[in-house]
């Protein structure tokens, strides 16, 4: 069965084809700073040839939801090293997504002294979010655009995480370049009107996610650095115009020429997003050359009939891993999923979060 081969990811053996995809799940602490049921969840599911982490932020002013995890000052760097030496210790790999959230967050959800910024100064529609703070739903603020020095400021932030990131034993980053955060919003033709070299031609808007890229590469080796794109994705307004073709074509091109480790295809249309065009990750998949992760709604079978079929090399799993932390033991044994509690998704605390038994318990 192919999904359960070995892969070589640019130079680090994967035990298996198997993916744990980056999910949110809101249990490290006010400083953003991991707990230690984070280490347990990540070791449970060490079976996945890779663990990709939830959404961590790479800065003071990137790190926009109650209770994700950070990955910019020392403190968080140690909290870490137990989650990597947790996954390690049972023989996993696991790379950190640095996503920072940009406009889509609330002040009350950054540390002191963080800024909400964007390219450009266009507020979201999706006027409210959740702040611990206060425990109920604030208007959420239209960003500051930010001045070329500030997303050069920006561009050095994901680089001092990723190295912090090396430094807390991960094996490599994903740079989260979808789902309507920061490096999406420069990608954007609605949310980036900005009129320098960060704005307005394909080129322009794509030169963000390149020299973030570019940068992050240079600084830990271009074989740790992975990125998540979601073309056609419209979470948190991004809305994609007649180039998104072209765009992607040219951004595969571009980090293909950086040689990182992977392109992960990101398609929600499983969760009622727009679905992605066969053509365009075929595009992607042939202007990158190198390995692609696809994603969205996958069993088994069609993991193995798209593996084989040689439109990826690897494939993610999101919300299966939540629910059964020995997934790829459930699929080569063809066994039935338990199925997730919705409720605890985003709730402090272990419950719905270490408590999934593997099928082995749970047939005892």
């Amino acid at each position: 069965m192919k999904l359960l081969e070995s892969y070589n990811l640019s130079g680090t053996e994967l035990k298996n084809r198997i993916v744990m995809a980056p999910m949110t799940r809101s249990r490290a602490n006010s400083e953003h700073v991991p707990t230690d049921i984070m280490g347990t969840y990540y070791g449970q599911r060490s079976g996945a040839g890779l663990i990709i982490t939830e959404g961590t932020g790479p800065s003071i002013n990137g790190a926009g939801y109650p209770r994700i995890p950070g990955l910019y000052t020392q403190a968080q760097a140690d909290a870490w090293k137990t989650v990597t030496d947790s996954v390690h210790a049972e023989g996993g790999l696991i790379f950190v997504q640095l996503m920072h959230t940009g406009r889509v967050t609330h002040p009350a959800n950054l540390d002191e002294g963080g800024q909400v910024l964007a390219p450009s100064a266009v507020a979201l529609t999706q006027t409210k979010m959740y702040t611990d703070q206060t425990g109920a739903e604030e208007e959420i603020p239209a960003p500051t655009a930010m001045s070329t020095e500030q997303v050069q400021e920006a561009i050095q932030e994901f680089v001092h995480s990723s190295e912090l990131a090396v430094q807390a034993g991960f094996d490599g980053v994903e740079l989260h370049g979808a789902n309507g955060y920061l490096i999406e919003q420069f990608i954007g033709a609605n949310s980036n009107q900005r009129t320098d070299q960060y704005g307005g031609s394909i080129e322009n808007r794509a030169r963000f996610v390149i020299e973030v890229a570019a940068a992050t590469a240079a600084a830990i080796g271009k074989e740790k650095v992975g990125i998540r794109l979601s073309p056609f994705g419209v979470f948190n307004e991004i809305f994609h115009g007649e180039d998104t073709a072209e765009m992607y074509a040219y951004l595969a091109t571009e980090l293909g020429k950086l040689g990182i480790a992977y392109i992960h295809i990101v398609d929600h249309s499983a969760m009622g997003a727009p679905e992605v065009p066969q053509s365009i990750k075929e595009s992607i998949r042939d202007n990158f050359g190198g390995t692609i992760i696809l994603s969205g709604g996958y069993d088994r079978d069609r993991a193995e009939a798209d593996l084989v079929a040689g439109l990826g090399h690897l494939v993610a799993y999101g919300r299966p891993f939540i629910s059964n932390p020995d997934l790829p033991v459930r699929l080569e044994q063809g066994l039935e999923l338990a199925q997730p509690d919705f409720g605890t998704f985003y709730t402090p605390g272990p419950k719905g979060y270490i408590d999934y038994p593997t099928a082995e318990a749970a047939s005892a």
